[in-house]
């Protein structure tokens, strides 16, 4: 405990950090103060509790900290711009004119945002329309107000609403601490989290499975915690050696390094992909009402079905790879190392060292994308024995890992500011350990998200 409060004294005395702190407490304040601001014309008291709970919806809203179901000006979150950068992520590997971008260095990355926001302000007006047609029912819009003139207000709102909101998540990234989107991300599923504690409780404790049965839950809650930071700490050092060389009076190289391979290096990303293409079976119904009955359609449609979650984690583990194979270039990887004068030890530089990653990346990546697999569709099993589902998210899947990966980053970034002014770290063994690693020039470390 003494250890504790020396820390959190140290951490204040940091000015810097200190200031990057409270900028940060600020800034969410302001998001989640947002999420309560109801759009001009919706009458509040008309929707319902439970509006925006399950499936789809119930995910973005969760995403969206409650503001999706509130009918706020922030209902859109920052889904759209993570869709954008996705988008632009994915042309810089198919269209040359992005690919070039992204080997310009800082004014290359600078236009490829300018670009992710223009596409986030196309997405988000697409999604705005969405929303009003789809969630916002006629009772629940003022009687005085016109109706096109309510769309049209509503979509602007939402745009702008989804524009101040990455601007907010900017602004955490430049004057507080980590990555401010993700940050945003992660303090909309933890505001959700209290409820669901105690609607899980309530439920439990009313009767069903009694505090015992509870007990157990967090318990297993916990070892899916536990398992999930093994995935996201994972690493795989691939020792680096670099030539000496003489530069004047000083001596540089003969050090040796190692590049940091993930064992997820894809990170979220393969669920958000696989999970997209799941919900499709779920619209078939909506849309072919004749094949409702058929028990394929209805097996994939329900999503604690054990067809349903064979085919999500087969689709995670292939995405998996995909995602890893445009994020990590093993080609480039081996050019920078034998630019630099670096080799690994025992493998001959150039097309032999390029396969020589690609080899390691492929094993690591097998029983990585596994667990994967077995945490996102955790949640549909639990359900399945009779958890809440507003519980069982928090059990694995997108939102887990989001988590986790977000808050190992901001302790790795207050870390940073302690070691650097020589104070002891957050753990008691001296610093995290197995997280992002100092890459060599020959390493490239992927998005969170």
């Amino acid at each position: 405990m003494r250890k504790l409060f020396t820390t959190l004294s140290n951490i204040w005395k940091i000015e810097d950090l200190r200031v990057r702190i409270i900028n940060t407490l600020l800034f969410l304040l302001i998001y989640r103060i947002g999420t309560y601001v109801v759009l001009p014309g919706v009458i509040y008291s008309s929707l319902s509790n439970s509006q925006g709970k399950e499936g789809l919806v119930g995910l973005l809203n969760m995403f969206a900290g409650g503001a999706f179901s509130h009918a706020s000006i922030f209902a859109l979150g920052v889904m759209p711009y993570i869709s954008a950068s996705i988008v632009v992520q994915l042309l810089g590997i198919a269209v040359p004119y992005f690919t070039k971008l992204q080997k310009e260095g800082e004014s290359g990355r600078n236009k490829l945002n300018q670009w992710t926001r223009y596409l986030t302000i196309g997405i988000t007006a697409l999604q705005a329309v969405g929303y009003v047609k789809s969630q916002l029912q006629p009772n629940q819009i003022s009687p005085e107000i016109n109706a096109f003139t309510f769309n049209l207000m509503s979509v602007v709102i939402l745009t702008a609403g989804t524009l101040f909101v990455m601007w907010l998540g900017e602004k955490i990234t430049d004057k507080g601490i980590g990555n401010g989107i993700s940050l945003i991300i992660m303090v909309g599923i933890i505001a959700q989290l209290p409820g669901a504690f105690l609607t899980e409780f309530s439920v439990r404790t009313g009767g069903k499975g009694g505090l015992i049965t509870f007990i157990v839950e967090l318990i297993a809650l916990i070892g899916v915690v536990m398992l999930t930071i093994l995935i996201v700490q994972g690493t795989r050092k691939v020792g680096v050696q670099y030539a000496k060389r003489i530069v004047g009076n000083k001596q540089y190289g003969g050090v040796r390094q190692y590049i940091p391979l993930k064992v997820n290096a894809a990170g979220v990303m393969p669920i958000i992909f696989a999970q997209a293409l799941m919900f499709i079976p779920a619209y078939i119904p909506q849309l072919f009402p004749s094949v409702s009955t058929n028990p394929i359609v209805m097996s994939m449609a329900n999503y604690t079905s054990w067809a349903h979650n064979l085919l999500f984690a087969i689709l995670i583990i292939v995405f998996t790879y995909f995602y890893t194979a445009i994020t990590i270039n093993p080609n480039q990887m081996a050019d920078d190392m034998k630019k630099n004068g670096g080799f690994i030890p025992g493998v001959k530089p150039g097309r032999t060292t390029s396969e020589f990653i690609d080899g390691i990346i492929s094993r690591i990546t097998l029983p990585g994308s596994i667990f994967l697999a077995f945490i996102a569709i955790i949640p549909a099993f639990a359900s399945a024995i009779g958890v809440q589902p507003i519980f069982s998210r928090y059990f694995g899947g997108t939102s887990l890992i989001i988590l986790v990966g977000v808050v190992l980053d901001t302790l790795q970034q207050i870390e940073s500011h302690l070691l650097m002014r020589h104070y002891d770290g957050l753990m008691k063994t001296g610093r995290i350990t197995g997280r992002t690693a100092t890459p060599t020039s020959a390493g490239t470390t992927p998005p969170v998200i």
